[in-house]
């Protein structure tokens, strides 16, 4: 029954800690960066489709992991994103693959998503990083 409370807590806490976000943040993650990366499925059989996909969902699925074991949408969440995304933000940028017309259409929105993301994810990270090492 104790893990039962203790997740139970651990959730209220997450969405706390959600509720707390900014709405344009809150905006931003669930009509525009979660959906653009989950489209990705739609074109695995695209060149690159695959690797692509395992990257930008790779991003979201170490997020949620660190908003699971943080308490909530701390700073340092923020690397999540930056492991996968910054490989496949240069992969879009400068090795861009083939495909149909659509898919680059689609590539260079995924790329501009993530690139802006990118930018408040690194600031994120690097004022997390240095609030620790003033704490240490």
């Amino acid at each position: 029954m104790a893990s039962i409370t203790h997740n139970t807590g651990r959730v209220a806490r997450i969405m706390q800690s959600y509720d707390g976000l900014p709405t344009w943040v809150k905006i931003w993650m669930n009509f525009i960066l979660g959906p653009i990366n989950l489209a990705t499925l739609f074109y695995l059989n695209q060149p690159s489709g695959g690797l692509i996909a395992a990257l930008a969902i790779g991003g979201m699925v170490l997020t949620v992991a660190l908003v699971v074991f943080n308490p909530g949408f701390e700073k340092i969440v923020a690397a999540g994103h930056v492991l996968p995304w910054v490989p496949l933000v240069a992969m879009l940028a400068f090795a861009r693959p083939e495909g149909s017309d659509i898919y680059q259409i689609f590539l260079v929105v995924l790329l501009i998503a993530n690139s802006i993301s990118l930018l408040f994810d690194l600031n994120d990270v690097r004022v997390a990083l240095s609030s620790n090492k003033a704490h240490a």
